[in-house]
């Protein structure tokens, strides 16, 4: 008698855990609406960067495509570590960091924060846990519960003007706790971290033993030449941790040099981190082409288009933010490309709905950006407005929320 084996197929189980990515929530928020034809569509739902990639990168890229014909180094070129290096150096005002334990080239910043908690997490150590701010980037959760690793949600709203409350934290998940994501500036509030607030957080990484993933892609978008946002390294420098003990930056060429389709970014921080990260990464097989990194020095060396993408985030911001404010309260964010802005209605998918069906403008509910934790959902009844299409556009699709939010509040 002939036995045959029974197919057997494996699955990694954690794979159900995740939820659906926000922009695939949204296509099912607005299936079967038809979009009124009196309106061009304007989307500000994508924080996708669309002002024009500069000619000078673009040249840089065309002249190093001989790159193409040699496997790249996963610790990258020796050039681009040092262009990123005297960036670091001449933005943050701090010491430049060793280019050869200090700095990793990497395919972009949401690639790498994914990687990063493969790296870190421990898989036998008892229940571990990832903390992240909420609302969050949703590659945080994603890379937690892939990890093996249990997510642990701040909500970061108004009324704790949008900061992560460690000091809420129990000691029963602290002790659990080995990753730690901040985004600064944040995504979706814009908001800034205080050196107080990095204070606190390294005087819990050194207590409890946790790693700090800072994301930073958004740190070159900001309103005030004067005032850049203070960045995780910088705030290091400050309290005399100059190793960057458990920490790692994470930042990118995409929102600073409108190159999203390059991947390109870096991660710098604490070395013995850093060469586990690259130890990782050479069996990942991520990295980074050398035509891409050849690119990418040209981009990292010159400041002067950087000033110029921030003069056209901030002209959009201040033509739309009157407009909004006139029918309900828009703050000016600390950094980024954001509005974090609260419905009339308390409804953020209805609201979002029905501003696609009658004006042909998409924005993303805020909910779908946050998690249920303590019984609410912090993102509940906000919208977040991405100011990346062309003025005009902005400007249009503000005019019509404001006409949106009439109509429901009158």
């Amino acid at each position: 008698m002939l036995v045959f084996p029974v197919a057997f197929r494996a699955m990694n189980p954690y794979l159900s855990s995740l939820q659906p990515y926000p922009f695939q929530k949204l296509r099912e928020l607005f299936a079967g609406v038809i979009p009124s034809p009196a309106h061009s569509a304007i989307n500000l739902s994508i924080g996708e960067p669309k002002h024009a990639t500069p000619e000078f990168i673009k040249t840089a890229l065309i002249n190093n495509l001989d790159g193409l014909a040699s496997y790249p180094l996963t610790a990258g070129l020796p050039v681009l570590r040092k262009s990123i290096a005297n960036w670091i150096a001449r933005r943050y005002g701090i010491p430049i960091p060793n280019v050869d334990t200090q700095i990793l080239p990497v395919n972009g910043s949401r690639e790498a924060l994914f990687a990063f908690a493969q790296t870190i997490i421990d898989p036998c150590f008892a229940e571990p846990v990832v903390i992240s701010p909420n609302p969050f980037y949703q590659i945080y959760e994603g890379a937690a519960l892939l990890a093996g690793a249990q997510p642990y949600f701040l909500p970061t709203t108004p009324e704790n003007n949008y900061q992560m409350d460690f000091g809420s934290v129990p000691e029963t998940i602290l002790t659990r706790t080995q990753l730690v994501y901040v985004c600064s500036p944040g995504n979706p509030t814009g908001k800034v971290m205080s050196l107080d607030e990095w204070r606190a957080l390294f005087a819990l990484s050194d207590r409890y033993g946790f790693v700090i993933a800072a994301d930073e892609c958004y740190s070159e978008i900001y309103f005030d030449e004067a005032h850049p946002p203070l960045g995780a390294l910088q705030a290091a420098q400050e309290f005399g941790r100059g190793d960057y003990k458990n920490l790692v930056v994470f930042s990118s060429l995409s929102k600073r040099s409108n190159v999203p389709g390059m991947r390109s970014g870096f991660v710098a921080g604490d070395a013995s981190i850093i060469a586990k990260f690259t130890l990782y990464r050479t069996y990942h097989g991520s990295a980074m082409s050398p035509s891409i990194q050849l690119a990418s020095v040209a981009a990292w060396d010159d400041e002067a288009h950087v000033v110029e993408n921030r003069r056209l985030y901030a002209e959009k911001f201040a033509a739309v933010q009157p407009v909004l404010n006139s029918v309900m309260p828009a703050a000016m964010p600390d950094a980024a490309f954001y509005l974090w802005v609260r419905v009339p209605n308390g409804d953020d998918e209805a609201f979002a709905r029905q501003l696609y069906s009658d004006y042909h403008v998409t924005v993303l509910p805020g909910s779908f950006l946050a998690r249920d934790a303590d019984g609410s959902n912090p993102g509940k009844g906000f919208i977040r407005i991405a100011l990346v299409a062309p003025l005009a556009e902005c400007v249009a699709a503000a005019e019509r929320i404001q006409q949106l939010t009439l109509q429901l509040t009158h």
